[in-house]
């Protein structure tokens, strides 16, 4: 998918912060974009921003990725714009930090329809399309505290549905690669954007956050390899992240002999 220009593309939660950042770093390259979130006035400022700066087509779809309603207009919306679909970036996320015996339980079903039912029921839409036509790009945003085990403290919850995303994306790969479908997951350390903000203990040293560029980046890399490869999970961890911390520490005191 070397020439971008002209090509097609949903993103979700793309009204700010890594959404944002990466709908304006497509339409860079000349791909028409929908452009989705719950939010319908900053959805609109953004894609009418995107139109105007960027000379492309901007459609903003205001949805809520935990209806599947709203997931099927979004798909639709999108074919009757622009005939088809080529590049689906499932991006929109809540995050929710507790101890697990304070976190409310009512957090548990809305991140679990935000997290992965949101990017599977999306995937199942397009998939059948990407399939007729032997081509399309699926990157999806999972979460670099995948790779922490025990997953981090306060994040059990979040980061073991994004663990269950993380290994459908894999074997979603393995069925769909003959197809010239490229599946392709995204593993970022804590990125300075409102869903860490409240992150107190994270984000106080700013030294331990990426911005948004390095994501850019990784999608522009995913998105013009050569046809016959597939960068099936991009790790994306900034070096003083908290996460690399081991649980335990490499340092311990021991008894005396």
């Amino acid at each position: 998918m070397n020439n971008l220009k002209g090509k097609s593309a949903i993103i979700t939660g793309s009204s700010r912060g890594i959404g944002k950042a990466i709908a304006e770093t497509l339409a860079k390259e000349g791909i028409n974009l929908a452009l989705a979130a719950r939010s319908e006035g900053p959805l609109k400022e953004t894609a009418d921003e995107i139109r105007k700066k960027y000379k492309v087509e901007a459609l903003a779809v205001p949805t809520d990725v935990t209806k599947l309603a709203d997931l099927e207009n979004l798909y639709n919306k999108t074919i009757e714009k622009y005939g088809k679909l080529d590049i689906l970036i499932n991006n929109a996320g809540v995050s929710s930090q507790y101890p697990f015996e304070k976190q409310p339980i009512e957090d548990f079903e809305r991140l679990a329809h935000t997290n992965y039912l949101g990017y599977v029921r999306l995937i199942r839409l397009a998939i059948n399309d990407m399939i007729k036509r032997k081509s399309g790009a699926i990157i999806n945003m999972v979460s670099g505290s995948t790779l922490c085990d025990p997953l981090p403290r306060n994040f059990i919850v979040y980061s073991s549905l994004k663990v269950g995303l993380r290994a459908f994306l894999k074997g979603l790969f393995w069925e769909v690669r003959d197809h010239g479908i490229k599946i392709t997951s995204l593993l970022p350390g804590v990125t300075d954007t409102d869903l860490t903000g409240k992150l107190k203990e994270v984000t106080g040293d700013a030294s331990r956050l990426m911005t948004t560029e390095a994501i850019e980046n990784a999608i522009k890399f995913a998105l013009t390899v050569p046809q016959n490869v597939c960068p099936l999970e991009i790790a994306i961890i900034n070096q003083q992240t908290p996460w690399t911390k081991p649980v335990i520490p490499f340092k311990q005191e021991h008894p005396n002999k």
